[in-house]
């Protein structure tokens, strides 16, 4: 076998594909509650009326997913990964994406080092807890697809070596809904890998006037501390994995799959499925509960398929697609 066709090795400091060690015991559902509690009135601190995206968010994060967020410039989305990365004391590293960013100042180079004249790895930014991919679509596809191992696999192979990455580890990827004759479509395989996609929206009047009464001195977000440890944002993410899931919610949520593929050009994945499945079940924690309902996967469904899903017609989109599995799909 030759060099190029052998296995890569493995650097993972005795750690699980996450990075992180096996034996964290799960909190308690209502101290996991409690936590999300407190991260997100920390983060309202600072971003204002937005506590559903927020709490999405933290959905996200729980259930070991990735969040891209899509909107105009100027609303919100850097701030809002900031603050959630300083509530939970996270490593946080932002990537600004750009048309001439390279693979390797995403994932990290081998450099050659004259005085031990051997090479040393410089991890690039994705080493973090909680990444900001910032205008992500600015970037070509083959920068764009230095995410994917790092998304799906929570590890990183540079030159046949393979690292795994922090634990936890979130994507929070941003893209402008304008100027589209410069940006680069993400790829379907990239979007698929996204938990949620969400939008913000332009605050209302009542909101931007707290807003710009809060941000007339220091902004909010230099003063914010943190409010939970990194071990128990990991102790919670156990807590949601131990939620039960019944056979009857499971067959749920592969029908509503199901009736997308049926009835769209492109359905849901069953990646998109696991998703949802992991969206509910950090969902019902929130709620205070150690089981998945069906109102858990119907309020996550459209946040976690709608962008999957690519209709058969331009005269509706994947909402649309979403809504209707939601009112014609029966819960047993």
């Amino acid at each position: 076998m030759s060099d190029a066709e052998a296995e890569p090795e493995t650097d993972r400091d005795g750690a699980d594909p996450e990075g992180t060690p096996h034996d964290l015991a799960p909190l308690p559902v209502s101290e996991a509650a409690d936590l999300v509690d407190r991260v997100a009135d920390n983060v309202a601190r600072v971003i204002v009326g937005n506590d559903a995206a927020v709490e999405h968010i933290l959905v996200t994060v729980l259930g070991r997913g990735h969040l891209l967020l899509e909107d105009v410039p100027g609303v919100g989305k850097t701030m809002l990964a900031r603050s959630l990365a300083t509530s939970v004391d996270c490593e946080f590293k932002r990537v600004q994406f750009t048309p001439d960013l390279l693979p390797s100042d995403v994932t990290g180079i081998n450099v050659y080092n004259q005085k031990t004249g051997e090479f040393e790895f410089r991890p690039g930014p994705v080493f973090a807890n909680i990444v900001l991919g910032d205008e992500i679509n600015r970037a070509p596809p083959k920068t764009q697809s230095a995410l994917l191992e790092a998304m799906e696999e929570g590890q990183v192979t540079v030159d046949g070596v393979t690292r795994g990455l922090p634990d936890p580890f979130t994507v929070i990827a941003t893209q402008n809904d304008v100027e589209p004759g410069r940006t680069y479509e993400l790829p379907l395989a990239e979007i698929d890998r996204f938990m949620k996609k969400l939008r913000l929206g332009y605050p209302d009047r009542a909101d931007e006037t707290e807003m710009l009464d809060r941000t007339a001195g220091e902004h909010p977000i230099e003063s914010l501390e943190p409010v939970a440890t990194t071990e128990e944002l990991r102790r919670a993410r156990a807590t949601v994995g131990e939620v039960g899931v019944s056979e009857p919610v499971r067959e749920y949520v592969t029908d509503l799959a199901t009736y997308t593929r049926e009835h769209a050009q492109l359905g849901v994945s069953p990646r998109g499925s696991i998703a949802l499945v992991r969206a509910s079940q950090a969902r019902a924690v929130i709620d205070g509960r150690d089981y998945v309902v069906p109102d858990d996967v119907q309020t996550e469904a459209p946040s976690v398929f709608a962008h999957r899903v690519r209709p058969r017609t331009g005269s509706e989109s994947g909402l649309d697609v979403v809504e209707d599995a939601l009112s014609s799909v029966a819960v047993e």
